[in-house]
């Protein structure tokens, strides 16, 4: 795992000293992704400088080092990531007589391309990546993104240059690079928590999607083209399954998993895995121990707040399967000690509140290995998500009422303050079975009034998925871009409604939200994580198979669990899922408030201009006296003004 940024200055006009200069600012940037070493390549001559930084996972000898040149001289790249398959492809082209000087999945990428073609390769490829590569008899840059999106590569021109880097960070330090906020962009951030899609806060900048590449030519206009596409074969099979018998599913799926574990279990330094003793992290490190001859190291980590403590859970997984386990208990202050370091871990606003925990697993993994592996992506692939569910059935009753009916029903839980729907909640409790009651009934009843006027199935999806459900009413000035969450052709292509939901996620919530989120975290402190349920040949099969093996019986992920429990006892991972979450509203109402008052200071906010000033104060108070828990909401602004605070002054 490594971090890749450059340049291509088409004007051409700056020395080979003053390229290697200003490239080592742009790599020392992003030195946490790679402290073990440094390398530049630059070519004055066309203006084109790449990158590198390593943290050196295989082939720790020179022969490793990047950037790397092919041994017919025509490819120079600069790779972040692994290519899994790495193996089978050296097999194969040395079977065509191509010779190797070294052990690096690197050096096969570049063989390849001298074999196949740069276009015919990268399809060929398994594993998670980002990709520039100089093609100097062609003179052309070609940028990559592996196809779910676990690797960054962002990119733009700015003067006579087109930038890129893994980070944002790396842009920064060029001087032609200047950051200027996009409001539109600001307001998807707003209703999501996350910047969407291609989109980037910066205009002029973009996020190279999932499954694509670009091609960069001088005088010629940047083309983006896909060589993988999760839509063509979701519509393909999300639409009537003959499906295969269910114990043969399931042992494909445990054959399929294994191997995609033991790819990821290749490393030439210390090996581990985050553990928090749910489905999908149990699932892995049983795959891995059944894989390895000694005991795997796990970690977990753990809060006294028993809402929000997995510890236990992921401890009695460990014990059972015999893995060397490490647990951490954080204190509030040491997670709350996480929250200033958030805006230079995460150089675009973010505020997924997880991604404490997240940065603290990996802090805690990282004093012990270099690699980890993680069952993230196991929810939006195999049906995991309690939202689908209760979406499903929401729209199932909601449609039987006329919508003007749904509307005034809404209407009327608005009028009654959230607070007072409380109090009554609280003598009525006495009466109510006890898989019923909830708290904070008042927020549950306008979140619920909220979804009441939706218009179809998936426009109560997005307003389910929106945090801020006006973002126009909050940013000032700004105008929304579109989604593919509202793309009105997508109950043809994919007419079941829960699958539709699994497939928005797997295209935007998974690669803009919960991989950045383990992205930066574990690049934060030089660690490389690997997702083996993120196997482009895992997803593809989990979309074979009909909906019944992944929900059932009003639990998702079936198939997952009847391979897990292959390995681990029913009764150590059939429990609720419980989260990866802090106490936020509580934070925010106690030991955060002075913070959060700093940021939402109201004539801060007017002087900035971002924001509706009134609006958040509004939602700020009513979050503190307690009638509504607006933590999320809250979130969403404070990390873009802390944010704000770090990268725009």
């Amino acid at each position: 795992m490594c971090g890749i940024t450059g340049y291509f200055n088409l004007a051409a006009n700056q020395t080979q000293d003053q390229m290697h200069h200003l490239l080592e600012q742009m790599t020392n940037q992003i030195r946490h992704r790679g402290p073990d070493d440094a390398g530049v390549w630059v070519d004055p001559g066309v203006g084109v400088a790449l990158g590198f930084r390593r943290l050196a996972i295989l082939d720790l000898s020179p022969n490793g080092h990047q950037p790397m040149a092919s041994a017919d001289g025509r490819y120079v790249i600069v790779f972040n990531g692994e290519v899994y398959n790495f193996r089978d492809l050296r097999a194969e082209l040395e079977q065509a007589g191509r010779e190797f000087r070294g052990t690096s999945d690197t050096e096969v990428i570049l063989a390849a391309c001298s074999q196949w073609g740069v276009e015919a390769t990268i399809p060929r490829l398994w594993g998670m990546f980002g990709i520039a590569l100089w093609d100097r008899a062609e003179q052309t840059l070609y940028l990559v993104r592996d196809r779910l999106g676990k690797k960054p590569v962002y990119y733009g021109r700015f003067g006579s240059s087109y930038l890129f880097g893994s980070e944002l960070k790396a842009l920064h330090a060029h001087p032609e690079f200047a950051g200027e906020v996009d409001r539109n962009v600001l307001a998807a951030y707003t209703r999501f928590g996350y910047i969407p899609e291609h989109h980037c806060i910066f205009t002029g900048v973009a996020k190279l999607k999932p499954g694509h590449l670009a091609i960069l030519r001088a005088n010629e206009p940047v083309r983006v083209r896909p060589y993988w596409q999760a839509r063509k074969f979701v519509e393909h099979a999300a639409n009537g399954h003959a499906g295969i018998p269910e114990a043969e599913a399931v042992d494909e799926l445990d054959t399929l998993l294994r191997d995609a574990v033991g790819r990821r279990m290749i490393s030439d330094v210390p090996l581990g895995a985050l553990l928090s003793g749910g489905i999908d992290s149990s699932t892995v490190v049983a795959l891995m121990q059944a894989q390895s001859p000694r005991p795997i190291k796990t970690f977990s980590i753990g809060f006294e707040e028993a809402a929000y403590n997995e510890a236990v859970a992921a401890k009695a997984v460990a014990q059972h399967l015999g893995t060397d386990h490490t647990e951490l208990y954080v204190t509030p202050d040491e997670a709350r000690g996480v929250i200033p370091q958030l805006p230079d871990l995460y150089d675009e606003p973010f505020a997924d509140s997880s991604q404490i925990p997240t940065f603290l697993v990996c802090q805690l993994a990282r004093r012990s290995v270099t690699v980890s592996l993680s069952g993230d992506g196991g929810d939006e692939v195999f049906s995991g998500y309690s939202g689908y569910q209760i979406a499903a059935n929401a729209w199932s009753r909601l449609r039987l009422l006329p919508r003007p009916a749904r509307r005034l029903a809404a209407g009327s839980i608005q009028k009654v303050p959230a607070d007072r729907w409380d109090n009554l909640y609280a003598k009525l409790q006495p009466i109510v079975p006890s898989r019923y009651r909830r708290k904070m009934m008042g927020d549950q009843l306008y979140k619920l009034a909220r979804v009441f006027g939706a218009a179809d199935a998936d426009a109560l999806h997005h307003q389910i998925v929106s945090i801020w459900k006006s973002p126009e009413q909050l940013v000032l000035q700004a105008r929304e871009p579109e989604t593919p969450l509202l793309d009105p052709r997508l109950p043809e292509l994919i007419p079941h409604f829960t699958n539709r939901m699994m497939y928005l996620d797997l295209i935007t919530y998974l690669p803009d939200d919960i991989l950045v989120k383990v992205d930066r975290a574990s690049m934060g402190v030089s660690l490389e994580a690997r997702c083996p349920l993120l196997d482009h040949r895992v997803v593809e099969f989990a979309w074979t198979l009909p909906f019944s093996y992944k929900q059932r019986e009003g639990k998702g992920k079936w198939i997952l669990r009847e391979v897990l429990h292959k390995y681990v006892p029913r009764e150590l991972v059939d429990r609720p899922k419980m989260g990866f979450g802090v106490p936020i509203d509580i934070w925010l109402r106690g030991p955060l408030r002075e913070w959060a008052e700093s940021l939402l200071d109201e004539q801060q906010l007017r002087q900035d201009g971002f924001f509706n000033p009134a609006l958040v104060r509004s939602v700020w108070n009513e979050h503190l006296q307690g009638s509504l828990n607006h933590q999320h909401r809250l979130w969403i602004i404070l990390m873009f003004q802390a944010w704000k605070a770090k990268w725009m002054n």
